[in-house]
């Protein structure tokens, strides 16, 4: 039967999108965000581009831009039970803090390492704890980070017990993106059982600096190249699809039809898509 107009064409409909952030045109910034948006990107604005685009669930993440200031994005989550989130928190947050928070629909803790020259000392005592704590909620450490430096920071990570969702394709090095150590170490942690990795922010790619360096480059074709061997290695058990929205940096050039459009491209069967939905469902609305 065919789509009617205004209706998401059968098929094409996804349970969720794993990796989304939502934002006011005033919320505080962190001293070390790397842009500061002058416009909102509300939890509605989010849900109408899921309804126009048939995407059921959401997940948002911590808005590295603001750093540990989760309120908004809690807020939301309390408003609207389709979405679940990922929380940036001081490593000293206590218990009964956490359990609020997750009372409120977040799911793990975010660990946003991208543009960093030092990274945490896991091994502290403030880190322990809170990994510790991470693992008995059940909940998981979404790691974003530069591929060079993933390798350094999975294994602590999982050797602290924790489940790991790496964002972003795992940020492979451009030179080498299937070759690189972080891609290498990435797919290991796969194997763990106790790691998933999203197909998400693949306009990214080319580099951290790269929409300023080059605004105008190719954003497709290494996105393309990674998932599919992602897809061949990984499988859809421990895949996830995020759009990214609203694409902080690429706002002139991505829209909310293209990251899905390319998302198809990469997983053109539809029931290999619906795995991956399912993958999503269990890992955050179980």
């Amino acid at each position: 039967m065919a789509a009617q107009p205004g209706q998401v064409p059968p098929g094409n409909t996804l349970r969720v999108d794993c990796h989304a952030h939502v934002f006011d045109a005033a919320m505080p910034a962190s001293p070390t965000a790397w842009t500061v948006p002058d416009y909102a990107f509300t939890a509605q604005d989010l849900l109408a581009q899921m309804a126009a685009h048939g995407v059921e669930h959401a997940v948002l993440s911590g808005l590295s831009i603001s750093g540990d200031y989760n309120d908004y994005m809690i807020r939301s989550l309390r408003a609207h039970p389709r979405l679940r989130g990922t929380a940036i928190v001081n490593p000293m947050a206590d218990l009964y803090t956490l359990e609020r928070m997750q009372a409120d629909g977040i799911v793990g803790i975010r660990l946003q390492l991208a543009r960093r020259s030092e990274l945490p000392d896991f091994d502290s005592f403030e880190y322990r704890k809170l990994l510790r704590r991470v693992r008995d909620l059940g909940w998981h450490v979404q790691v974003a980070i530069e591929g060079p430096q993933l390798p350094e920071v999975l294994q602590p990570l999982l050797a602290a017990g924790v489940n790991v969702v790496i964002d972003h394709f795992g940020h492979p090095d451009p030179a080498d993106p299937l070759q690189c150590a972080g891609f290498q170490a990435m797919l290991a942690a796969v194997d763990t059982g106790r790691c998933w990795v999203k197909l998400s922010g693949g306009f990214r790619l080319p580099g951290t600096a790269a929409w300023r360096e080059d605004p105008d480059g190719d954003l497709e074709s290494m996105a393309a190249l990674v998932a599919a061997a992602l897809l061949e290695r990984v499988g859809t058990d421990r895949l996830l699809w995020g759009s990214d929205a609203p694409f902080v940096g690429y706002e002139q050039r991505i829209t909310y039809a293209q990251v899905l459009e390319s998302y198809r491209k990469w997983v053109p069967d539809a029931a290999r898509r619906a795995e991956i939905g399912d993958t999503a469902m269990k890992l955050y609305f179980s």
